[in-house]
């Protein structure tokens, strides 16, 4: 049996967008209020226009009617068409609903990386009006489980490289249904049987698991292709995602991201692109994964939107790899973080490409560093476009205007329909120049935590301002830039780390009586983990901790450096100053 999503009560103060509603004219005194107006590209306004999609499958529907045999995705030479996505999307839809049962508001985790199978089985649940839920397949069983128990969820889609973890924390767990996909499961047979075998026998990268009820990705495409999809009657403000983060509270949680918030933010940045591009069919690399939120928004949603061809990139350490892609689809853009930008330029192979069909690298995650943005510069004749956002705000925040000469170490100007204040530690707005903790208020907003009213009262004000817990300063002419964080989180190659879940881990071995866990500065990630263990039995080693920590955290949280002290700094009421872990 389902149970009934628990949602966190709307926005207070909803805006015109949270009602479908147009938004209010940009006129007099909004250039004073809205410096940033000035900087935007002809064509681009204050407010965007109404959302006029009703949901995303809405907008997936008219854009296959749009693009129809052009190119969606790609990966590994293999295509899908936009009326190809749009079919098979229905088809696993329609399985989801007629074979197995599930119902509007249900929840499926999907846990898998850059693959075909990746969008026809976003598209396909949000379809059947499911709520989607992203695991990053890198989760450690404790990892998956915390999430499982948070979301409740009925099904999940792995990839069979990860499907021992879904096995291991399946008894228990409520979840129903497991759908297993292979990676060469949507090319054709002959390149099917060879990549299948390839990754499951050559590579052995598919370690054995048991799920004796699990049902496989194209047998359940197959099903699904019998029976006509009942579409539910969605609207703005249905739930599309639970998308885990550590928030800007701390700890795992997840925002709770309707079919407005996707779509309006699609709505404010693409206003941008259509400004550069008009109306090109873009070819874009999509390294970076889908179930991340930046990802997920700008190329899952937005990109496709938009009519490009997302060429998918599964594993884009193998940068060798990921270079002869670049140098056989001569894109026209790339999204990146700065490892990533960093790992390339320390490929050889990539100084030697062709770049003069690239016209855009964005950027967003972490700060890109200056020596990484220059090299860049000077290797592709292309600056890096950086921007902000948080998942919180389905991300995207903020952009270097995408007609002008980017301005480095800024995070650009706020988009369309986006109002921004810098506040003191009273919540009073500051002067420029000023440091203070950057708000946020638009459409793209989440409506809150799943399950916990109280820290989403945190970060969302009675007039439905969220507070972001980084610490911006704005310029006189509304760019922003972001120069520490509030909260102790650290950025790993863009991916959010918290303190507490290293500590927790930590201090479930034996032992172990304290830790405090910090982010120190790392040429390659901007941040790495930092441990400082208290240890309860003298016996312990580093090495014997390691262990412990690999089977409990995904590798980017796992600690670089460990040290061994007496005691660990505290305040009078006892909690551990991290700041000192840092400075010593």
């Amino acid at each position: 049996m389902s149970t009934s999503p628990m949602l966190p009560p709307e926005q207070p103060a909803p805006g015109p967008y949270d009602k479908g509603l147009a938004p209010t004219p940009d006129v007099g005194g909004k250039h004073a209020q809205r410096p940033w107006l000035r900087f935007y590209p002809p064509g681009v306004g204050a407010e965007i226009p109404p959302v006029a999609y009703t949901s995303i499958p809405d907008m997936v529907r008219s854009t296959a009617k749009r693009f129809g045999p052009a190119t969606a995705f790609s990966h590994r030479g293999v295509r899908l068409t936009f009326t190809e996505v749009d079919e098979l999307s229905d088809h696993f839809a329609a399985y989801l609903q007629q074979e197995l049962g599930l119902a509007e508001g249900d929840r499926i985790v999907l846990q898998m990386p850059n693959l075909l199978q990746y969008p026809v089985a976003l598209f396909g649940a949000l379809k059947a009006g499911l709520i989607v839920v992203n695991a990053n397949p890198l989760y450690t069983p404790v990892e998956l489980a915390k999430l499982v128990a948070d979301a409740r969820p009925r099904a999940i889609v792995v990839l069979a490289n990860f499907a021992g973890k879904v096995a291991e924390i399946l008894p228990g767990s409520g979840i129903e249904h497991v759908i297993v996909t292979q990676v060469g499961d949507l090319c054709g047979r002959l390149k099917r049987v060879v990549a299948n075998t390839m990754v499951a026998k050559v590579r052995r990268l598919v370690p054995p698991y048991e799920i004796p009820a699990a049902v496989g990705f194209r047998t359940a495409l197959d099903r699904g292709r019998r029976h006509r999809l009942t579409e539910p009657a969605l609207g703005h403000q249905d739930v599309a995602f639970l998308q885990y983060t550590g928030g800007t509270t701390g700890g795992t949680k997840a925002a709770v991201l309707t079919h407005l918030n996707l779509l309006a933010n699609q709505e404010q940045f693409l206003g941008q692109l259509q400004a550069r591009f008009g109306s090109e069919h873009l070819t874009v690399i999509a390294a970076l994964p889908l179930y991340h939120v930046f990802a997920l928004t700008v190329n899952g949603l937005g990109l496709f939107r938009f009519g490009a061809h997302n060429v998918l990139i599964t594993d884009p350490t193998d940068t060798a790899g990921l270079v002869k892609t670049l140098a056989t689809t001569r894109p026209d853009a790339i999204l990146l973080v700065n490892t990533l930008a960093r790992a390339l330029l320390d490929t050889p192979s990539f100084t030697g490409l062709d770049f003069t069909n690239l016209k855009i690298a964005v950027a967003a995650g972490a700060a890109v560093h200056a020596a990484v943005a220059s090299r860049w510069h000077e290797v592709t004749g292309l600056p890096i476009t950086e921007g902000y956002g948080l998942t919180e705000a389905s991300p995207v925040v903020s952009l270097n205007p995408v007609h002008l000469e980017p301005r480095v170490g800024s995070i650009g100007v706020p988009l369309p329909s986006t109002d921004v204040r810098i506040l003191d530690a009273d919540g009073q707005p500051v002067p420029a120049g000023q440091p203070g903790e950057l708000a946020v208020k638009g459409p793209q907003v989440m409506r809150g935590y799943w399950n916990r009213p109280l820290e989403t009262a945190e970060v969302l004000t009675s007039d439905g301002w969220l507070l972001t817990g980084d610490i911006a300063v704005s310029d006189d002419d509304g760019f922003l830039q972001i120069v520490d964080r509030k909260k102790e989180l650290i950025i790993v190659s863009g991916f959010n780390v918290y303190p507490n879940e290293i500590e927790e881990a930590a201090v479930s071995h034996p032992k172990v009586a304290e830790a405090g866990a910090v982010g120190v500065p790392d040429a390659k990630s901007g941040e790495v983990p930092k441990l400082v263990v208290v240890a309860r039995d003298a016996s312990l080693t580093e090495a014997e901790l390691r262990e412990h920590l690999k089977s409990r955290l995904t590798g980017y949280k796992r600690p670089r450096y460990i040290e061994f002290r007496d005691a660990l700094p505290k305040s009078n009421v006892g909690k551990v100053l991290r700041r000192e872990l840092k400075d010593t």
